[in-house]
């Protein structure tokens, strides 16, 4: 894209422009980037990073603030209304809706730290927030906190990030920290840092998602006080449907389903006009067309109507005053299943209209080959990966769920 097509968009102006206060607005706004997202998705993914400028075009659309109560002028978005918010941007480019969805969940995460300590580290609700919850470093108490070391892979969006959050396993006095009531031989926290105090390792090459700016990083000897810590188990903020374990991992399914939607609609297009040139009969009037395409959209309505479903039973007991242990065992497995089948039926129908296209998927011109491969690279993360059918099916049966977070469950 040229200098002056960026200038004369009017989504240039967006970041600057007063933040959305309603899911509509919201959706809106990332409808109207996608086209600009798509324009630089060549871009973005060269850069291997998101761009400066791009990072605040999302902050326009006000994609950071969707997690964050009304008490803080957050947007309070449902699940579902964040999950269409990060279609909309998937359908431009799957990394830049990566990197909204990863930095939304800031929101959630405040859920789940002191409230005095969490106005102190977010004066705005459009900070970003990055990072691996898995538990990859170490963490030795000391009086007031934590000395916090380790390496971490996964570090989406991080460079344009306020804070990381990481994951660590914590010690005393060089040995293995058991949790004080018995719950936990070996304890593990999030610890909150300020992205100054971090390293990042310029690794990430990836087949896919290449504009995430997943590279991993390091942190090394940093005191983190008690009060920048936090564990899903407790919750510090006003009780809602998004102070909950499983909140960050909700919307994610809307990546995939994004980028299938934009797949369908770009070989529905294509086919609309195309001649065969070997028997010179219309795409339109093609069997083979016909079926793919039909296929796929049963497919892709079938994956889609599962993940709503799932959220809004899911949001309607919460919001009610339930808890998650109020939804039956089908229901509660419902949604880590969903997004599962999201992200792999959306694979799925990226690789058949790929086969479709035939030839015209694989110049890098083609966004079926960056659609290829963005949905080949997010599938490999843990939510679409075989410990989460495991979790879900462990539940239904009452056996032990690896992933227990998955479900709600610390």
């Amino acid at each position: 894209m040229t200098n002056q097509l960026r200038g004369d968009d009017d989504m240039t102006l967006t970041a600057q422009a007063q933040a959305p206060g309603t899911a509509a607005e919201t959706l809106a706004r990332a409808e109207a980037l996608a086209p600009v997202l798509r324009e630089r998705a060549a871009e973005i993914e060269q850069h291997r990073k998101l761009p400066a400028d791009v990072v605040e075009l999302l902050r326009g659309t006000g994609v950071f603030r969707m997690c964050w109560g009304r008490e803080w002028g957050g947007l309070e978005l449902t699940s579902a209304e964040q999950t269409r918010v990060v279609e909309a941007l998937a359908y431009g480019d799957a990394s830049a809706a990566w990197c909204a969805v990863i930095g939304a969940n800031t929101g959630i995460y405040s859920n789940f730290i002191d409230q005095a300590t969490a106005k102190e580290m977010f004066p705005r609700t459009d900070m970003i927030t990055a990072g691996l919850l898995q538990p990859s470093g170490r963490a030795e108490r000391v009086p007031g906190g934590y000395r916090l070391t380790g390496r971490w892979p996964f570090g989406s969006g991080i460079d344009h990030a306020d804070w990381v959050t990481s994951g660590g396993f914590v010690f005393e006095d060089g040995k293995p920290y058991a949790s004080p009531d018995g719950s936990n031989p070996h304890e593990s926290r999030q610890f909150m840092v300020p992205r100054e105090q971090v390293e990042l390792i310029d690794n990430w090459h990836t087949t896919g998602l290449c504009g995430s700016g997943s590279c991993d990083y390091t942190i090394t000897d940093v005191f983190v006080p008690q009060e920048h810590t936090y564990s899903f188990g407790v919750v510090h903020g006003r009780p809602s449907p998004l102070a909950q374990p499983d909140a960050f991992t909700r919307a994610m399914c809307g990546v995939p389903l994004g980028v299938a939607r934009a797949a369908l609609d770009h070989a529905r297009e294509i086919a609309t006009s195309r001649i065969d040139r070997m028997t010179g009969v219309a795409w339109a009037d093609s069997f083979r067309a016909q079926v793919t395409l039909a296929e796929c959209e049963a497919d892709f309505n079938a994956a889609r109507a599962g993940v709503y479903t799932a959220m809004t039973r899911q949001w309607e007991v919460l919001e009610a005053g339930g808890t998650l242990d109020d939804l039956t065992p089908d229901e509660r497995a419902a949604s880590p299943l969903s997004w599962l089948h999201a992200f792999r039926t959306a694979r799925a129908i990226v690789n058949r209209l790929y086969d479709l296209l035939q030839t015209w998927s694989i110049n890098k011109s083609s966004p079926m080959d960056r659609w290829l491969r963005d949905t080949t690279t997010m599938c490999q993360h843990l939510i679409a990966q075989d410990r989460i059918l495991q979790s879900a099916g462990a539940y239904l049966v009452g056996g032990q769920p690896e992933f227990g977070i998955s479900l709600g469950i610390v």
